[in-house]
């Protein structure tokens, strides 16, 4: 796990490159604290930066920047590509060698060098973000994994063409002056993240997942969504697809779609234990790669299915003794940490606990803009840096059990979707919208507000979306929107019918999931996930999100991941052979905190009025005031918790500490 970083200057400017690639790998020192390493090719005014997290090789022969054994390519990287031996197998008979040292780097730039990009990226294993940069032609090769474990934001300020891992590093370049894009705003209040392909800034953007993006030599300035880009890769259904335009090319090496469409033509035809029996098998496979590493390795356990299923497996191929982490609350409507220890002490684990308190957890909150360098508001994350924090005082790489909702059913919005959409889905498009248009002046309360929302949607994805937000507080929360239905998802911005290219077969459960691992799972929780543990520079790694893993549960019927009660139905299945089913059959608390409660009490509802006072707001032009007033009044007068309450403090405590509010 590492940060990586360049610029390559264009028109007149004359910034020195290697002092802002300089302050760019300061910036990112904690997703890199053990080396830092600056290329330049001063013909064309280029400059890469890395900072490192040694896990394989913890040599110089593993440095970064890297260059080829022929001298012709470079390459900043980070990552791990868990598969590395077969690629170096298909380097036998090119005359590539002998290699300096042993980590995936070298391998993964002589196989890209001797094959190309992309036909390395559909062969590799793993979580990436890689530059490739082509010393005789100038060219620059950005690339992000399949499903976007690891980050990576490109864009422009003034003429000079940056990226980094970290969004917060385009500050580092004298005289960023990009604004706030608020157009992308709605979206972020309605849901607490900002989705590929935006970020917060105007001209910068998240490079999406299973895409590479080619620039050539000037690196003239271009705008993805103007240029039509955007609306490209939204429309694609499959892998190998390209488009071009003067200057860079955009490349899908993998289609998240794709795979959902083969795995639904040729389901798997076994029983449901069969079912489970390959799945352990899949899952044994991808996390024995995973468990490659130069230093110690370890994993999270939250007593959920997810994690512990990971775990028992990951035990069960272990030739010794696997190290586990989990942390305990104070309330106890949060605290699964006895259920934890009970796991670990059946699994056989070493088991660290450690018991935070109200205090520890609100003493986070300060440190979060600088973690995620643009508004993100899932609460989720104070925990999830508190258990990285505890994690990295004793291993430096972790194993976890994310994505096992999304790609197993499990969460419960699952089960209203289908519910919802096999009321209303009977009827004519038309006829719903015309219906919820007529009674929304006669809806009184927030039950009738949210049935009729939900009674416009168009699709299982469109009520998907618009059921996380139904009272459209995305669209009022922001001044001037003109957002009239829940968040900037209708026609002309991010998602409509067509860019999600709705595959019949797909069922409704389906139809939600593919939503979820497109927008959701990368810019929430594998954001999440990836920002609080870089925080305390721990690599994570998600044995859900193999390749193979992936590709199988999209072939699994319906019937086998959920019933009218479950999700997850396969993953007990297997985990139910380690732990005693009566201990993991239980209700689920999640991975919380009592946020609600902790913004009616001091200090937090003191430092919430401070961000929210109507004159802060008024004087910064961006919300309406009238609207975070009486939100903020109706939390404190006893009203159910809205989420976007926190999107709004986020959102205004990033303003703060950038000097923007």
């Amino acid at each position: 796990m590492c940060g990586i970083c360049g610029i390559l200057c264009g028109g007149s400017t004359s910034l020195d490159g290697r002092a802002v690639v300089a302050a760019m790998n300061e910036h990112m020192k904690d997703r890199g604290p053990d080396a830092r390493g600056i290329w330049q090719d001063p013909a064309r005014r280029v400059s890469l930066g890395h900072v490192r997290l040694a896990i394989q090789d913890l040599s110089a022969n593993g440095a970064q920047p890297m260059l080829s054994h022929s001298g012709r390519s470079v390459m900043v990287y980070n990552g791990e590509v868990y598969n590395a031996a077969d690629l170096k197998a298909d380097l036998a008979g090119t005359g590539c060698g002998p290699f300096r040292g042993t980590s995936d780097t070298e391998i993964l730039l002589e196989h890209a060098e001797a094959f190309g990009l992309a036909k390395t990226l559909e062969k590799s294993v793993g979580m990436f973000a890689i530059a490739l940069y082509d010393i005789p032609t100038g060219t620059l090769s950005l690339a992000r994994d399949r499903v976007g474990e690891k980050p990576l934001y490109y864009g422009f300020s003034g003429d000079t063409f940056a990226f980094a891992s970290d969004v917060g590093a385009f500050r580092e370049i004298p005289g960023f002056a990009n604004g706030i894009r608020r157009d992308i705003l709605p979206f972020y209040f309605s849901h607490g993240y900002i989705p590929a392909p935006y970020s917060i800034y105007e001209d910068v953007w998240k490079l999406e997942p299973g895409t590479i993006l080619t620039l050539d030599p000037p690196y003239t300035r271009f705008d993805p969504r103007k240029d039509g880009d955007v609306a490209w890769y939204y429309r694609q259904t499959r892998a190998g697809e390209m488009t071009s335009a003067s200057g860079h090319a955009y490349q899908l090496f993998y289609s998240m779609k794709e795979t959902a469409a083969e795995g639904q033509a040729r389901p798997f035809t076994g029983s449901r234990q069969e079912a489970s029996e390959e799945l352990a098998r899949l899952l044994k496979k991808a996390i024995q790669g995973q468990m490659i590493s130069d230093v110690p390795l370890g994993a999270f356990l939250s007593a959920g299915i997810d994690s512990s299923t990971i775990v028992s497996l990951m035990q069960a191929v272990s030739p010794g003794t696997v190290e586990t982490y989990t942390i305990g609350m104070e309330d106890p409507r949060y605290n699964e940490a006895e259920i934890a220890g009970q796991i670990a002490k059946i699994l056989g684990t070493r088991h660290t606990r450690m018991d935070i308190t109200e205090q520890d957890a609100k003493e986070v909150i300060p440190r979060l803009p600088s973690m995620f360098g643009e508004p993100f508001a899932d609460s989720s994350q104070i925990p999830t840096y508190l258990v990285s924090r505890l994690t990295r005082q004793h291993v430096t790489v972790a194993l976890s059990g994310d994505a096992g909702d999304e790609l197993f059913a499990g969460y419960t919005s699952y089960r209203s979707i289908e519910r919802i959409w096999g009321k209303i889905g009977r009827l004519p498009a038309g006829l719903r919208r015309a219906a919820s248009s007529a009674l929304k002046g006669f809806s009184r309360g927030d039950t009738a507000k949210v049935k009729n929302a939900l009674l416009a949607a168009s699709s299982p994805h469109d009520l998907h979306m618009i059921e996380q937000d139904p009272w459209n507080l995305g669209g009022r929360l922001v001044r001037d929107s003109g957002i009239l239905r829940p968040a900037a998802y209708s026609a002309g911005f991010l998602y409509t019918g067509s860019t999600l290219q709705r595959d019949p077969h797909l069922s409704p459960l389906r139809e939600a999931m593919l939503t979820d691992l497109l927008l959701y799972h990368p810019d929430d929780i594998l954001a999440k996930v990836d920002r609080t543990a870089m925080a305390v520079s721990l690599e994570t790694r998600v044995p859900f999100l193999d390749r193979d893993v992936i590709a199988f549960a999209w072939s699994l019927p319906d019937d086998f991941l959920r019933d009218d009660t479950r999700g997850k139905l396969v993953l007990r299945d297997i985990l139910y052979q380690y732990v005693p089913k009566e201990l993991m059959d239980r209700p689920k608390k999640g991975f919380s905190i009592p946020i609600d409660q902790w913004l009616r009490e001091e200090p937090l509802r003191s430092w919430a009025e401070d961000l929210l006072s109507p004159d802060r707001i008024r004087r910064q032009g961006i919300l309406d005031e009238g609207e975070v007033s009486a939100l903020w009044q109706a939390h404190q007068a006893g009203a159910a918790w809205k989420p976007q309450i926190w999107y709004v403090l986020m959102f205004q405590q990033w303003l703060q500490a950038n000097g923007l509010g």
